[in-house]
């Protein structure tokens, strides 16, 4: 592993347990551990807990700050009560996308936006692009947290043995600030990556492993097993969730992404005129989740082909599917391809193989 990687307040704790070790946006990352299809396997049916802590943690205060969240985020952060969550994009000037994010309402005045980690520096400069423009403070504390995702049905009977507050009184996209595990101020927030529920945590850095530990513990009796990026990724695929740099990035609108439920015209934003005369005109290509017909499986920068070879689309995404077993994958296609049942050519090898558009999310509980 390389010594310019950086590494998360748990590596050493990883690299005990004999986890396979990745450079994943800059960090050395848990990719698994004891087999993928098990990782993938106990969040969808007990619990598994997660590393995610190379991700990013922005908190934004000020008279303001209001204000220039809804200039630089997509969706309307005014619909924002403390205690909940937004999902969120932060558009470009050029009708692409910066980046993905989540949105926390601590007040009117407090926010923290939580970013992907190989985006952090970018995020940051983008951010500081506007904000003199505004009364805004920014404090990047990515270096300061770390953040450990408990997921699957028994995360919340799980957690409960380690605090007194009721966690399913916390909704899906709400968070609460708490003591769990002995541990003071954790933010407890209902969301996730996987589409089984459960809960995000952050902390700083000096408690994590102390965390860690009291979860791995209480997780003895309800099948909890640590996670790595591997089923993380197949997971959140499963349920459709795009993943930046693969489904988005700087060259793809939300429009095209089929992120128009959180691009918002009630309000001016950057790039917000492009997308809207996107939407009324109709975006030229979507973004669509596919299942393989014929044997193969689609994996990223795959061509897209039609029925007459040639190419109209590439695969952003694609996988086996450890909970159904079919192969799927999401891609780019042009519209008028991106009905339901929909059909077109993967280039595996050089070989067309035949793919249907289907419904999102793959996965169905």
């Amino acid at each position: 592993m390389s010594n310019d990687l950086k590494t998360t307040a748990l590596t050493h704790v990883h690299e005990a347990l004999s986890a396979k070790m990745v450079p994943f946006a800059g960090y050395s990352m848990p990719v698994q551990y004891n087999g993928l299809k098990l990782e993938h396997a106990a969040v969808r049916e007990a619990a598994g807990m997660f590393d995610v802590s190379h991700m990013g943690e922005f908190f934004l205060d000020g008279p303001q700050a209001l204000d220039f969240l809804q200039l630089v985020t997509s969706n309307d952060v005014s619909r924002l009560l403390p205690g909940k969550i937004q999902y969120s994009c932060m558009p470009n000037a050029q009708g692409g996308i910066v980046d993905d994010l989540l949105v926390y309402c601590f007040s009117a005045q407090h926010f923290m936006l939580v970013v992907n980690a190989s985006n952090i520096e970018k995020d940051w400069n983008h951010l500081m692009h506007y904000a003199p423009q505004f009364d805004v403070t920014l404090r990047n504390q990515s270096e300061d947290y770390s953040l450990l995702a408990v997921q699957g049905p028994n995360a919340i009977p799980l957690l409960q043995t380690l605090t007194e507050i009721d966690l399913a009184a916390i909704k899906y996209y709400s968070f609460t600030v708490d003591t769990l595990a002995g541990i003071d101020d954790v933010i407890i927030s209902a969301t996730g990556y996987t589409g089984s529920g459960g809960f995000e945590l952050y902390v700083p850095n000096a408690v994590a492993e102390s965390l860690w530990e009291a979860i791995v513990k209480a997780g003895d009796s309800y099948g909890l097993l640590p996670a790595g990026l591997g089923a993380r990724d197949t997971l959140r695929l499963e349920m459709g969730m795009a993943l930046y740099g693969n489904d988005i990035d700087d060259t793809t609108s939300p429009i095209e992404a089929g992120l128009s439920w959180i691009t918002k015209f009630t309000k001016d934003f950057v790039s917000c005129e492009l997308f809207q005369a996107q939407k009324e005109a109709g975006a030229e290509n979507k973004l669509v989740g596919f299942e393989m017909i014929d044997r193969g499986i689609p994996r990223h920068d795959y061509p897209i082909a039609d029925a007459s070879g040639v190419v109209i689309g590439r695969v952003t995404s694609g996988t086996n599917s450890p909970s159904t077993g079919k192969n799927i994958g999401m891609g780019y296609v042009p519209t008028a391809l991106s009905k339901e049942g929909s059909t077109f050519f993967v280039m595996i090898r050089n070989k067309p193989i035949k793919a249907q558009v289907v419904k999102l999310p793959f996965y169905k509980k």
